[in-house]
């Protein structure tokens, strides 16, 4: 019985944080539309034809591990941009949150404020209920499929991850 009602927990789990539908290599991007941090609306099907999008979520601006993992992209952006990757980093904080932390932090690449949660719902990063978002990357190809996943970020590895995997996918 215990047995029972502990497997049937994990499942109502497994269900609340979305990974029945998760996205995998190969699928459609989801597009959005939404604000950057310098006032500027950001659409993904104006990036995804005509260059690499990499959409990294992560939980909150000026904190340590999402400091950490945008000052690591920040080091090797030109490296992504030769790469011909666009980055976008995306939390659920505002604008005015995104603008300060690019700031002092001299972040050369957009953040997208999800006030709504809509774009980490539709990438799985988050549930209507979630506080923010969790910390996952997605690659976007040309095309504009998913070509590369991770689900379990490490902030410190993260720039040389995203590197590695841009790497791959050179023509």
């Amino acid at each position: 019985m215990n047995f029972t009602r502990h497997l049937f927990g994990l499942v109502l789990l497994w269900a609340s944080v979305g990974f029945g539908d998760e996205l995998k290599v190969g699928d459609p991007a989801p597009d959005f539309s939404a604000m950057a941090e310098d006032g500027s609306v950001v659409r993904l099907s104006e990036l995804a034809g005509r260059h690499y999008v990499v959409l990294y979520f992560y939980p909150k601006d000026d904190t340590p591990g999402c400091t950490k993992q945008a000052c690591g992209l920040r080091d090797t952006y030109e490296e992504l941009r030769g790469l011909d990757a666009v980055v976008l980093g995306v939390s659920f904080d505002s604008v005015e949150s995104h603008r300060q932390f690019a700031a002092k932090y001299k972040l050369p690449f957009r953040l997208i404020a999800d006030t709504d949660k809509k774009i980490a719902i539709a990438y799985g990063a988050a549930t209507a209920e979630s506080p923010v978002p969790r910390r996952m990357t997605f690659i976007i190809n040309k095309a504009g499929r998913i070509a590369y996943v991770n689900r379990n970020v490490d902030p410190t590895r993260h720039a040389a991850e995203v590197r590695a995997a841009l790497a791959t996918m050179q023509d």
